[in-house]
Parts: C-alpha cells; sequence; structure tokens
C-alpha cells in the first residue's frame, strides 16, 4: 500500500496537466488556418472569403457583449464543432468537430460545474475566439 502511495502525487499530477488549456497560441494558429478567410483577422466578420457568402460571418468580437459579459464558451464551441447546428441545413460555417478532434482531451466545466472532456484544439479555439472580445 505504501508503495501505491508514493505515486499519489505522479497520479494527481497527471489529472492536473489534463486539464490544463492549451496555450492560446495553438488556438490563434487554428483560428489563421480556418477561420480567418471568412471570419477576418481580427474577427469581425470581414475575411476575404466574406463577400462571397450567402450571409456576412458574425463578428466574433462582439459575443461576450452579446451574452451579458460573459463570453459563452460552451455556446461558441457548440457552434464551432458543428454539435449546436446540426439541424441547420443553410448554415454556411462549416463543420470542425473532425478536424478538431484530432490530439488529447481536456476537462472544461461548460457551466454545470462538472469537467466536461473536450479536445484540446476546440478549447484552445474557443480561448482565442475570446482573446478577440472588445
Amino acid at each position: 500500500m505504501r508503495r501505491y502511495a508514493l505515486l499519489l502525487p505522479f497520479v494527481a499530477a497527471a489529472v492536473v496537466a489534463a486539464c490544463t488549456p492549451p496555450p492560446v497560441e495553438v488556438g490563434r494558429g487554428l483560428y489563421n488556418d480556418v477561420c480567418a478567410a471568412c471570419h477576418g483577422a481580427t474577427g469581425k466578420g470581414d475575411g476575404r472569403l466574406a463577400g462571397d457568402l450567402g450571409q456576412r460571418p458574425p463578428d466574433l468580437t462582439m459575443l461576450t457583449a452579446r451574452n451579458g459579459g460573459v463570453f459563452p464558451q460552451a455556446a461558441v464551441m457548440g457552434v464551432i464543432d458543428g454539435y449546436h447546428r446540426r439541424d441547420d441545413p443553410h448554415g454556411e460555417m462549416p463543420v470542425f468537430g473532425d478536424l478538431l478532434a484530432e490530439g488529447n482531451l481536456v476537462g472544461v466545466d461548460t457551466g454545470d460545474g462538472r469537467l466536461t472532456p473536450t479536445p484540446e484544439r476546440l478549447v484552445a479555439l474557443a480561448a482565442y475566439v475570446e482573446r478577440l472580445q472588445k
């Protein structure tokens, strides 16, 4: 029993590391690769492809302001990965769930106080979008 007690700090460190969100720089790279063409470099919906779409991409810099001053992390991740758009046949935004599912999972509190295993690349992208807020 004592042998296993010595391992406890290492196991605890591994669990904490798994719950630590990835750096925002990862999210910035993902944003530039898959979002900026439509949403623009600053998130205002003015990307180089925005004019080719049936409707202008939303201004991502106002998400917090439109949500009572709180960044809607779970909703943003749901839109990005496609969860909140499954029944929207008219939406022009691609579903990025499969692309962002690669890699590790991290624990994210999506509002109910429990940690939900979430792809770290999705968390990183949402964290970068949070940084774009006015």
